[in-house]
């Protein structure tokens, strides 16, 4: 058929249709009762004045860090929020961060939701998983199932690692749990100064901001998302769930809030900790006849130390704080927006300071902890040299176990350490002035994390589906403490708990409570230990609040029968088989991995951020081939780049010249390794090989086009760590050493692809 035939047919087809008059859509008086559609499919409705939910989880902190449970850190917004509502001083987490968050999340315990430990040490076992079954729906999904609007920023810890990658799978990512907006990062801890950040389910950079600084940035996202959310659904209640990275490692803030806690912490731990402790005695956060527990003796007294490490200490601390400070300012800003725009009085509010106990995983504390991880352990004079470094973007810091210790005021041992207080116990305030009507006053019911889901529910009004996205659900394993709102002396209704975390275990039972001793201190993860091995303690919280007297002897048969109440709930909820052993289990083998056996991959240019589970660990035996086109002297930039300051690698032209840098960070001196003479304009296959050298170094060879061209010997294994990028900077400095030259942001060369294989020349 021709043109001109078929433009005639389609004319007489028009030419035969009814023709339809379009109507007018009468405009809607603004006081008009919306329209009713028939066939639209209907969003779900909230229950009538259901409020609006900011749910706020800190990192790693101590119980008596902040000043709203007697610590020394000034946390005015956390301060705020406890006078007008409620502080509850019996409040219990798991030990450990994604176990903690999992839990949180769910109203399930954690291992019975795949989260008995980290993501990043997941085992083939059921309750190790690191994967939350859909049998377990969050409080996002259940409030979004309800009207609610959902974000979420900061830190996720809940992603299997295999899948963080930039293919997913996205399941069990943020926006697969309930929540509408993500903004943070999926990992345990994040460089304030150069995050790895995602926006739902995209790699994003932070923004060119001399003054950026990650706390301000996630508070920032938030509080826009609550703007826009308002403007535009000012009918649906909202779920924030704001979980700041602090204060994880690296402990770092911006400089001014460094400077106001200048000599702060000169006295030492061991008088801050007891400052804390008669502090809260004064202010009534714990009973008049609790103690506290002594200092362990691997920890030094704070006088046997000598003064210049003594001042390294204590700046290490004063970093601490301010980062913890600046948080809660945030927040402040956050609870600001609320209170302007008429949100706050029916917010209710739950601010959970911490995910567990300060950490005391570093016995001396390190300005780059990363080294201290490798094996490389920090020295008295390491810790002197980095003192003008700490808390900012060059310094990986941690502080030493002695202040965790003193943060963790009255109780004895920290994060990991799921038998004792000074792991499970954090400060937790909740405020609703329009459901807490006397505010300031303090809870002493027994509250665990799996709690705060079932009373979110209870105060908004929904009850926990028995089926969601057709998946039938498992039951709510915690119990909602709405009831502590309005009565102080109520009998707590949450009467028993179990407890694990890396084969320490308890029970708590009607205030009794058993407890394993710990097989290992937490500053001494590599050591080997058997959990049948550790030896159980029994203590009366009900007299001994803190947690201090073992009574076991005088009560063996109350200590049996907490001991078979652990047995029965570890197998009901997939507790066993118990393994302690950290270390180890970090090896990937424990894990399914998108790579598999292969050898062989390639890549290709872009903005794409590719994490160790989706980029092959370079060490000796393999080989990058780059095929690249250059035009000359004039090409620089990027060709890939893995790692950053704290340890790092990258092929780069400089000027022309294919260069190979390697960053040991602070273990070491950047090496460059490059031909003297710039490449011509031309296309080539630029190569580096790894080759094992003696005494467990590496051989490094530049080749082109199959000619080398440059090579050197280090004295040390070279294994590639951190994200990666082809053809773009990271989104850290690879060096900040003078003679290294600054990564481009792009390469000003045209690669076609970068292939990395394992034995392959």
């Amino acid at each position: 058929m021709s043109p001109r035939s078929a433009k005639l047919r389609l004319s007489l087809l028009v030419a035969s249709l009814p023709v339809l008059t379009m109507q007018p859509v009468p405009a809607v008086a603004a006081d008009e009762p919306a329209q009713t559609w028939q066939a639209y499919p209907k969003e779900p409705v909230a229950p009538k004045d259901a409020p609006n939910v900011l749910l706020i989880m800190t990192d790693d902190v101590g119980f008596g860090a902040a000043s709203t449970f007697g610590g020394p850190v000034p946390t005015p917004a956390f301060d705020a929020l406890a006078q007008s509502g409620l502080r509850y001083n019996a409040f219990h987490t798991t030990a450990m961060c994604s176990p903690t968050r999992a839990a949180l999340l769910t109203g399930r315990n954690h291992h019975a939701v795949g989260s008995g430990s980290i993501a990043d040490v997941s085992l083939d076992a059921p309750g190790y998983t690191s994967v939350i079954p859909k049998s377990a729906a969050t409080i996002a999904q259940v409030l979004k199932m309800n009207g609610y609007d959902t974000s979420f920023v900061g830190k996720n810890h809940n992603t299997p690692v295999w899948e963080n990658t930039p293919v997913g799978p996205f399941d069990n990512w943020p926006n697969g749990m309930g929540f509408d907006y993500f903004y943070g990062f999926n990992a345990p801890y994040a460089d304030q100064f150069n995050p790895a950040l995602i926006e739902n389910r995209n790699t994003v950079r932070a923004p060119e901001d001399p003054d950026y600084i990650l706390d301000r940035d996630l508070a920032d996202k938030l509080i826009h998302w609550i703007d826009v959310q308002h403007n535009l659904r000012p009918e649906h209640p909202f779920f924030a769930y704001f979980a700041s990275g602090s204060t994880h490692a690296p402990h770092q803030a911006p400089p001014e809030w460094i400077a106001r806690f200048r000599g702060q912490f000169d006295q030492g731990w061991d008088v801050l900790r007891q400052q804390t402790f008669e502090r809260q005695k004064r202010q009534g956060i714990i009973p008049a006849n609790a103690q506290i527990s002594p200092r362990p003796e691997q920890i030094p007294a704070w006088d046997q130390v000598s003064p210049e490490v003594q001042r390294a200490y204590a700046k290490q601390m004063e970093v601490a704080a301010a980062q913890l400070a600046f948080f809660d300012f945030q927040i402040g800003r956050v609870l600001d927006t609320l209170r302007q725009n008429g949100q706050l009085d029916n917010t209710m509010v739950v601010y959970i300071q911490g995910d567990n106990g300060a950490s005391e995983e570093d016995l001396r504390g390190s300005a780059d902890l990363l080294r201290v991880i490798a094996g490389n352990p920090t020295t008295d004079q390491d810790l002197i040299a980095a003192m003008g470094d700490y808390g900012g973007p060059k310094s990986f810091g941690t502080y030493p176990a002695g202040w965790a210790w003193a943060t963790n005021a009255p109780f004895q041992w920290g994060k990991r350490v799921a038998s004792h207080l000074g792991g499970l116990r954090d400060g937790m305030v909740v405020s609703w002035p329009a459901g807490i009507k006397k505010g300031g006053a303090i809870r002493q019911q027994f509250t665990h994390v799996i709690d705060v889901a079932p009373t979110i529910f209870e105060a908004a009004g929904v009850s926990a589906p028995d089926v969601v996205n057709g998946v039938q659900q498992q039951p709510i394993d915690g119990t909602s403490f709405l009831y502590t709102f309005s009565d102080a002396a109520a009998p707590e209704r949450h009467r028993e708990q179990y407890f694990e975390m890396l084969g320490n275990r308890a029970y708590y039972k009607d205030g009794w409570m058993a407890s394993t001793l710990p097989g290992r201190a937490p500053w001494d993860g590599a050591a080997k230990t058997q959990p049948a091995d550790f030896k159980w303690a029994l203590y009366n919280l009900r007299s001994d609040w803190s947690q201090t007297e073992d009574v076991s002897s005088q009560h063996p048969a109350k200590l049996e029968e907490l001991k078979a109440d652990f047995d029965a709930a570890a197998r009901r909820y997939a507790v066993y088989p118990l393994d302690a052993d950290l270390h180890t289990r970090m090896a990937p083998q424990f894990r399914p991995s998108l790579l598999g056996q292969r050898t062989s991959f390639t890549y290709y240019p872009g903005d794409t951020r590719y994490t160790n589970y989706a980029f092959p660990t370079i060490a000796a035996g393999w080989t990058v081939t780059a095929d690249v086109s250059t035009a000359g002297p004039s090409s620089s930039g990027p060709i890939y780049v893995q790692g950053d300051h704290f340890g790092g690698m990258a092929l780069v032209l400089n000027a022309g010249r294919p260069t190979f840098i390697v960053n040991p960070g602070s273990a070491g001196t950047p090496v460059e390794i490059s031909p003297r003479d710039a490449l011509p304009a031309g296309r080539y296959k630029i190569a580096v090989d790894f080759e094992p050298a003696p005494a467990g170094g590496t051989t490094v060879r530049l080749r082109v086009d199959g000619a080398e061209v440059a090579s050197t010997a280090l004295s040390q294994a070279l294994r590639g760590r951190g994200d990666a990028y082809i053809g773009r900077a990271g989104t850290a400095p690879l060096s900040y050493t003078p003679s290294i030259a600054p990564v481009a942001s792009r390469c000003t060369c045209d690669i076609a692809s970068v292939t990395i294989s394992k034995n392959a020349r």
